[in-house]
């Protein structure tokens, strides 16, 4: 195993932390393994000059490889950033507006405010569709009910926001719309035969992938007719062999948060690590600030490449991916500038054309 492996392993997680700044631990993880990413919640944001300044932190963290600083920004009820950050509808309301236009002004105002504050990826645009009505966990996440819907939206969004320099992810493959439990909470079980996947699910993550897209996250659902046994975000069956292989896809594949009841349910955190990363993800997300398991888990991925579980190239390869994508969308090594603050920064935010826009999108509610 080359001796470089532990210095590295860590470019494989993007992880969660408590407070409004870099906890020491998160600092001595990345000082031991690097960091691939952080990712925001609610409970790391207190007002913009202080995102600014932890994601300027974080970013800096492996200054050789800029690490991800990532938010979950949807709009509607998956929003992390709040007023004066402009507050926007469900992604719903675009789809039943139709308009492609109305999505590419909506994506470049979005990725104008996370740029402002240091955010390089989003975990939009939500690529499901919203084919079953008792969904709890995705309903006016989803763009829209059909999936020639969905795609054109959808690539619209991921060709925006990458245009204005934001990494964008496409979720939750290989589809969650049609489930009727939450992935939080159980295992949802996705029963529609390939047939039927290949013609409706599939179909905006083709389109987003033709659009260029930078990453792809996994979701923890069963799908019987692929994989009886493993979650999808668990199954190279799945993430190799279909998103991979068939569908042609060259960017970074994350797993959704390992954490999930969906997967921790059935399996430890350190263990769905090495499983996702055998599967074909080339970075998985653990989300809560518990930073002995996010290092357990790099642990896991160590021994598993020294029992030769692991092969080797599959990391190397997933390591690839992620330089890949941080050469495209961050500056390398990352640059000095310091952060925006004050009138500076706050002009950037809730600007009277971007509240224009989600106002538009807001007749569609």
């Amino acid at each position: 195993m080359p001796s470089a492996l532990r210095r590295h392993i860590g470019q494989l997680l993007i992880a969660g932390f408590d407070g409004h700044q870099i906890s020491p631990e998160l600092r001595s993880l990345a000082k031991e393994f690097g960091l691939g990413g952080v990712i925001l919640f609610a409970r790391n944001i207190a007002e913009p000059e202080q995102v600014a300044e932890v994601a300027f932190d974080a970013a800096r963290l492996m200054p050789e490889m800029p690490a991800w600083v990532s938010v979950d920004q949807e709009g509607g009820r998956v929003a992390r950033l709040k007023a004066p950050f402009t507050e926007w509808p469900p992604m719903a309301t675009l789809g039943r507006s139709g308009d492609v236009k109305l999505a590419e002004r909506f994506a470049r105002a979005l990725a104008a405010e996370l740029k402002a504050v240091g955010i390089t990826l989003d975990y939009a645009p939500v690529l499901d569709i919203h084919t079953n009505s008792k969904n709890p966990v995705i309903g006016d996440r989803a763009l829209a009910e059909k999936a020639e819907d969905v795609a054109r939206l959808g690539a619209a969004i991921v060709r925006a926001l990458q245009g204005a320099g934001i990494a964008a992810c496409g979720k939750h493959f290989p589809g969650h719309g049609d489930t009727s439990t939450d992935s939080h909470l159980e295992l949802p079980l996705v029963e529609h035969p390939p047939d039927r996947l290949r013609r409706v699910e599939f179909l905006p993550f083709k389109a987003a992938i033709e659009a260029g897209v930078a990453t792809i996250m996994t979701a923890h659902v069963l799908v019987p007719s692929l994989d009886e046994k493993r979650p999808a975000s668990l199954s190279r069956k799945i993430v190799f062999d279909l998103l991979r292989d068939e569908l042609h896809y060259e960017g970074v594949i994350l797993s959704d948060d390992l954490e999930m009841k969906a997967i921790a349910a059935g399996y430890a955190v350190p263990e769905a690590a090495v499983m996702a990363i055998e599967a074909g993800c080339d970075g998985v997300l653990i989300c809560s600030g518990d930073h002995a398991t996010h290092a357990a888990a790099l642990e896991a991925i160590v021994h598993a490449v020294e029992q030769e579980r692991l092969p080797f190239g599959r990391v190397e390869d997933a390591l690839k991916r992620q330089r890949r994508a941080k050469e495209r969308f961050l500056a390398l090594p990352a640059a000095a500038a310091k952060p925006a603050h004050g009138r500076a920064l706050r002009e950037r935010l809730g600007r009277d054309e971007h509240r224009a826009i989600a106002e538009e999108m807001a007749r569609f509610l």
